[in-house]
């Protein structure tokens, strides 16, 4: 590869890196060309990108990004994403199912880094949907008992004012 091609590797892979919140790093070894295909094809879905390339250029980039990372060492790919619990449990699922490859060798999380440990973590929380759900459903739960409270006191305020018609009714009624 020429070195103008290399530089232009660098350049895209640090302004797609600038975007995200997470970047894990791969060791795909024993992945058949079927299965890779698999496995970018959910990363693309999820509006991942996995991307494979030198050790030494993906270091570069990922300095000259600001961030700073380790030593990379054996065939690499990059999962770069906004999402980072969706890419980790896409990450996890795709190396179950498939004889834990590729195994995770670590990565990049808001700037720091992290262990198979960490990433494996991120993937067992739920995703940004559930906790939106769950949160909407806390928030409901006071909501539903405050209108509740409401209801009961307006029930008590029309039970008081029937009896106090029932009162005057059978007050005018025996004069």
């Amino acid at each position: 590869m020429k070195r103008a091609d290399k530089e232009q590797l660098v350049i895209e892979l640090k302004e797609k890196l600038e975007g995200a919140t997470a970047l894990y790093y791969t060791d795909f070894t024993g992945l058949n060309v079927k299965r890779m295909t698999e496995l970018r094809r959910r990363f693309r879905r999820a509006n991942v990108d996995y991307v494979v390339i030198k050790n030494t250029l993906a270091l570069r980039a990922v300095n000259e990004s600001g961030l700073v990372s380790q030593r990379l060492r054996g065939p690499t790919g990059l999962v770069v994403t906004k999402d980072p619990v969706t890419a980790a449990k896409l990450l996890t699922d795709f190396a179950k199912e498939n004889d834990q490859k590729p195994s995770v060798k670590g990565g990049l999380f808001e700037g720091k880094s992290i262990d198979k440990a960490q990433v494996t973590k991120l993937a067992a929380m739920p995703s940004r949907e559930q906790m939106l759900a769950q949160l909407g459903a806390g928030l409901q739960s006071p909501l539903a008992a405050f209108v509740g409270a409401l209801n009961g006191v307006l029930y008590t305020f029309v039970g008081a004012l029937e009896a106090l018609r029932i009162q005057r009714e059978s007050a005018a009624g025996s004069t």
